[in-house]
């Protein structure tokens, strides 16, 4: 087991807020004035990844580009981690949160969907992680709609300015899968652009069965218009907060894509390791009531992950490969559905 890979992976955990996370965060009264410079997303600078805008940690995965034309909107989890800082909300404009952003949550989450040629990924004043922890869960409301209405502005501007028409993936982990369930709430659910949904990842969170009136979770690798979901964990083991945050979700197979709450190892597609290369078949899962249980994968390194109960921080790059093929499937599958249906 190398130190790089020990390095690289604690050097994750705690940019995502999983080690050492308890409610001594130092905080303030939020402000309103002291709230970072909002975005502005007919910039460049105002997003992380658009067509045309494809950085260096993607590049160096060497993702084969397809000619698919679906357009993926990936929303980043929680990065503002920091117990130290009294902020609220995210500055965008910083070049050390920009760093989190990229060598993190592009590198290991959004390069699942890199394949596609239609990328966009804004950046996005989102809520400290403090936000989630008592006492400061009702302080920080205004500071979460500021976090949601960044979101609702790119994929505004995104959708007047870009798609034109084009499928829809949405695609988010955490944080942002919660402000991407609002997305759906608000641009989706029983609203003309449902046609255009291809599918929605809203992974690292809670999402109920009957969570939107329209958009229905997908119960088969090929289906379209609805949404899977999933929260990690070890296996056979529950978090503290089970009953709370996850009983009752939604708990999709992300091996098999269906009814099948087990997986065999030959089934895996691949996970990305921080050592930048996909291993197949090096896991199995196990779907239980809104957890998905995972085998310690057999990589470099698996005996620091033994150690390891919550899985959260690799909700995506443990199946890294998985949704790769996932996405594109679906994404040809919709494009057959409406040239049939024209």
């Amino acid at each position: 087991m190398g130190f790089s890979f020990v390095k690289n992976l604690f050097l994750t955990l705690f940019i995502l807020g999983l080690i050492g996370c308890k409610s001594t965060y130092k905080t303030v009264a939020f402000d309103e004035k002291l709230v970072p410079r909002a975005p502005d997303y007919s910039s460049p600078e105002s997003w992380a990844v658009f067509p045309g805008k494809f950085p260096k940690v993607i590049r160096d995965l060497k993702i084969p580009q397809n000619e698919n034309n679906t357009d993926v909107f990936y929303i980043y989890p929680t990065l503002l981690t920091d117990k130290k800082t009294t902020d609220w909300n995210a500055d965008i404009w910083s070049s050390f949160f920009r760093q989190r952003v990229f060598q993190t949550a592009i590198q290991y989450q959004a390069s699942a969907w890199a394949n596609f040629g239609n990328l966009y990924v804004p950046f996005y004043r989102q809520t400290h992680y403090r936000i989630f922890v008592e006492p400061h869960v009702d302080s920080g409301i205004k500071a979460w709609q500021i976090a949601y209405d960044d979101v609702k502005n790119a994929f505004a501007y995104f959708l007047k300015h870009h798609n034109k028409g084009k499928p829809i993936i949405i695609a988010a982990h955490s944080q942002g899968s919660m402000h991407a369930k609002r997305l759906i709430n608000d641009f989706f659910d029983e609203k003309p652009l449902q046609d255009q949904l291809v599918v929605a990842y809203l992974i690292g969170v809670r999402v109920f069965p009957n969570e939107f009136k329209s958009i229905h979770p997908l119960n088969a690798a090929d289906k379209v218009g609805g949404f899977v979901s999933w929260n990690s964990y070890k296996m056979n083991k529950l978090p503290k907060k089970y009953i709370e945050w996850y009983k009752g979700g939604v708990t999709t197979n992300p091996i098999s894509w269906d009814s099948k709450v087990t997986s065999e190892l030959a089934d895996h597609k691949g996970m990305l390791n921080t050592d930048l290369k996909v291993y197949p078949k090096t896991l199995e899962v196990k779907v239980y009531d809104g957890i998905l249980w995972s085998s310690i994968p057999k990589i470099p390194g698996r005996f620091l992950l033994s150690f390891i109960k919550n899985y959260h921080f690799a909700d995506i790059n443990l199946y890294w490969q998985d949704i790769q093929e996932n996405a594109a499937l679906r994404s040809r599958v919709w494009y057959q559905k409406n040239k049939d249906e024209k």
